[in-house]
């Protein structure tokens, strides 16, 4: 990944809620021991000292992810959640932190606030943040999309497109360098990017070719339309929304930039949005024209990334909307 050279520790403490600390234990027969497993185990040491728990009475692990070990830490002081990771380094998880803290501090939706990220003795990552007791179910659709929304209204860059870091998309490098051009940031940083790697992967010249041209000739989708940077997301499918004890929505894992509201969509295939999440997202964010002829081009950035991971599954889906935008745009 690009943004290794500039990475380091990274610390959310000050955020953390003024929880008050219990007196220690003081017995000292064993403290040399717990000394130093505290000096080998940063997850260990930041939970007992800046974490305000005095005892961590059990570690579970928690199922779902492919990509990283995930635990809930319990603990007189509350439930920690943390991932980690043993073979890369903490960029991966200071992307995710860093977006994370954006959505979490646009006080729109619910997202697991980020405390600790750092590296691993041993090799790898970790990352420690708010542990959420989910509900049943994915909670209200209606909720989701005027909350979505609230986020997108909410979380606005002087910068413009791009964000403070590279982060990833799955497993893949989500390039995010800063630009004031939406369509030259979504066809080099998206599209042309995954394009690339479709080459590199599989040799897959037509698909590049063909992207390419559609990357060259997409400007009249975009013809008469305002496009502001607000922070998205990123990665909002299914499996990265559920709620909480209070049916609130939850969304996590995300691949945040700031970007054109629209391509927040781009996972709708896989992400379960139903009549009221539109209807309730577009009261607050209203619906500009030419929305439905760019749904499937926010949707190809995904089929791609699904073809450079899972492979040649996803390659038909990618090549129909290319085909479909080169026919329409006749180019």
């Amino acid at each position: 990944m690009t943004m290794g050279a500039h990475v380091g520790l990274i610390s959310f403490s000050s955020s953390l809620p003024s929880l008050p600390r219990l007196p220690r234990l003081s017995s000292t027969k064993h403290r040399p021991l717990i000394m130093a497993a505290m000096s080998d185990d940063p997850v260990r040491k930041w939970i007992l000292t800046e974490g305000n728990a005095t005892e961590i009475i059990r570690i579970s692990p928690i199922g779902g992810g492919c990509i990283n070990r995930a635990s809930r830490y319990d603990t007189d002081a509350g439930s920690f959640f943390v991932k980690t990771n043993r073979s890369i380094g903490p960029s991966m998880f200071e992307g995710e932190a860093l977006g994370l803290d954006a959505m979490f501090r646009t006080r729109s939706i619910r997202v697991p606030k980020p405390f600790k990220v750092g590296p691993l003795p041993t090799g790898g990552s970790y990352i420690i943040m708010e542990f959420i007791d989910f509900g049943l179910s994915r909670g209200n659709q209606s909720d989701l999309g005027r909350k979505l929304a609230e986020m997108h209204k909410t979380g606005k860059s002087e910068k413009g497109f791009g964000f403070e870091v590279n982060n990833t998309i799955g497993s893949t490098p989500q390039i995010n360098t800063w630009s004031s051009d939406w369509i030259q940031f979504y066809g080099e940083h998206r599209l042309g990017y995954q394009l690339q790697l479709a080459v590199d992967r599989y040799g897959d010249s037509t698909i590049y070719e063909k992207g390419q041209r559609l990357v060259k000739s997409m400007g009249p989708l975009f013809d008469n339309i305002v496009i502001e940077p607000c922070l998205l997301h990123g990665d909002l499918w299914s499996g990265n929304i559920s709620s909480d004890k209070k049916r609130e929505p939850v969304i996590l894992d995300p691949a945040c930039y700031y970007g054109h509201n629209e391509a927040e969509f781009g996972m709708s295939w896989c992400a379960g949005f139903g009549g009221s999440f539109y209807s309730s997202y577009f009261e607050v964010m209203p619906k500009q024209p030419g929305f439905e002829k760019r749904k499937d081009l926010y949707m190809l950035y995904h089929y791609l990334n699904h073809y450079n991971l899972f492979g040649s599954g996803y390659r038909s889906s990618a090549m129909s909307i290319i085909d479909d935008y080169l026919r329409m745009l006749k180019a």
